[in-house]
């Protein structure tokens, strides 16, 4: 019998969801997630690809030659707001505690290296309002107002991707948009045949008309001069993806009108937008993870490699497809056992064999821990009878099982979402990405809404659940490759 009454069903239709998809997702919060069974951690020799940076540096001399021709993308999940990060401000404005006073002196000290400070001694100055008269009259809760919200700078509402990042090297008093970076990255390394630099970025509805302003301000600049031409294209999260919320009880939860509550489904729901992309190379790179153009070269040089990679495995992939009539199963089975990890079972036959060579292929860059949060590299038992290379999130592991523990406190590395991907099968056609996402990898979480408990589920994400059919291989890239801005504080210079 359907928990779902005839308006409910005609709800979800109307949605552009799938009924039993919606039923399928639903029965997770009665059931739970799996955890993701952890075989050993990845670690340098044994799952996780090392080459010396002189090495890195002379194959790359051959990287323009090598993707003449190659339809390259850079795609840039964008649309998150930026509201997390200026948590430790809203603090400040909050509390009176000792604690919080210390932290917001040190940043009102330091504001003159954060590059924002221009735009907001304009905002303060707009109302006759000098900056050093505030710092002088202690009155720092009128600056960070100016900060967060539209009376000023409105920084509390806009996405990361439209925070000004970094100053720019050749004038201090400009500083760029963390967009503007990636327009710098993409120049670099993915430039496609005719100097056509392909972006893509996910981006909320509210969010795109400043999105083209600020593109449209300044494109002509870094095509004039890096000598590139940019083709920018958009896409939103589809409220198809949206997740059904449950009551505490396990009962669909409802809003005042009685209505289904649908919430966002996580940055897994972002497959949908990956799937409708062409492009022979995709770069995968979150908004917040961009360095200062100043600093950019060994990122540049080192998605260089990470494309290079891929394109040599794929091409080897391509090969052993195009010939599959004539080749030995059991060579693709050593191809795959010495290059991928993966046993496969001796009870497979050739096509099953082919089956787990035909699929899309991701090559991730693994930045050594030092105490960073995020999905590690896993060797899991994934898929059945088998044991494969996976991203895995540390919410997806049973930490009470000792032995699971233990392969995760041995964990070396970590992911910070930077890979070069391949979604085309050896005919050119795009693989339907949806048909190699673990849909029992997802997470439910606690959340409230007009003060009433929910129970939220996010979907697998995109690097971990969302790709766990993918063929994945790790490499280990420097930790300079990583510039996360987590916090307010991640933006001083």
């Amino acid at each position: 019998m359907s928990i779902f009454t005839p308006s409910d069903l005609t709800q979800i239709r109307e949605r552009g969801s799938v009924v039993e998809d919606v039923e399928q997702q639903f029965a997770h919060f009665k059931t739970g997630f799996p955890y993701s069974p952890l075989n050993r951690p990845a670690t340098v020799g044994d799952g996780i690809i090392r080459e010396n940076h002189k090495t890195i540096a002379s194959l790359i001399t051959a990287y323009d030659d090598k993707m003449a021709g190659v339809k390259l993308l850079k795609f840039v999940p964008a649309s998150g707001a930026a509201s997390r990060m200026f948590k430790p401000l809203f603090d400040m404005l909050e509390n009176d505690d000792p604690q919080y006073m210390e932290k917001g002196l040190q940043f009102i000290t330091d504001l003159k290296k954060y590059p924002f400070y221009h735009d907001l001694t304009q905002a303060l100055q707009s109302k006759n309002l000098l900056i050093d008269n505030l710092i002088a009259q202690g009155d720092y809760k009128t600056i960070i107002r100016n900060i967060l919200f539209d009376e000023g700078l409105d920084y509390s509402q806009k996405p990361k991707a439209l925070l000004k990042f970094h100053r720019e090297p050749e004038n201090e008093e400009h500083s760029r948009y963390a967009v503007e970076e990636h327009l710098v990255e993409a120049a670099c390394y993915a430039k496609s045949k005719g100097g056509i630099c392909h972006l893509h970025f996910t981006v909320s509805p509210h969010h795109l008309n400043d999105f083209n302003k600020i593109i449209d301000r300044v494109r002509p600049k870094y095509e004039q001069r890096f000598g590139v031409k940019y083709d920018i294209t958009y896409s939103v999260q589809n409220p198809a993806t949206d997740t059904l919320a449950a009551t505490e009880d396990n009962l669909p939860f409802r809003n005042e009108d009685g209505q289904l509550l649908f919430r966002p489904g996580g940055h897994g729901a972002l497959i949908s937008n990956l799937n409708e992309l062409d492009a022979d190379l995709i770069f995968v790179k979150n908004i917040d993870n961009v360095a200062n153009e100043a600093r950019m070269e060994d990122t540049i040089i080192y998605k260089k490699y990470l494309a290079l990679t891929l394109v040599n495995v794929r091409n080897r992939i391509f090969d052993y497809l195009k010939n599959a009539e004539n080749e030995n199963d059991t060579k693709i089975k050593h191809f795959l056992k010495n290059d991928f990890g993966i046993d496969i079972p001796d009870n497979y036959d050739k096509k099953n064999v082919i089956n787990f060579l035909n699929r899309p292929i991701r090559i991730c860059g693994m930045v050594k821990n030092e105490g960073e949060p995020g999905g590690g590299p896993f060797w899991a038992n994934y898929p059945q009878n088998s044991v494969s290379l996976q991203i895995v999130e540390t919410s997806q592991i049973d930490k009470t099982n000792a032995a699971q523990k233990a392969i995760l406190e041995q964990s070396s590395h970590f992911n910070p979402v930077d890979m070069v991907c391949s979604i085309k099968n050896y005919n050119g056609e795009k693989f339907n990405l949806k048909e190699f996402v673990d849909n029992n990898s997802g997470f439910i979480s606690e959340k409230s809404y007009n003060g009433k408990i929910l129970k939220a589920m996010e979907l697998p994400g995109l690097w971990n659940g969302a790709m766990a059919g993918w063929l994945t291989l790790f490499v280990e890239v420097p930790l300079s490759t990583f510039n996360p801005v987590k916090t307010v504080f991640d933006l001083k210079e």
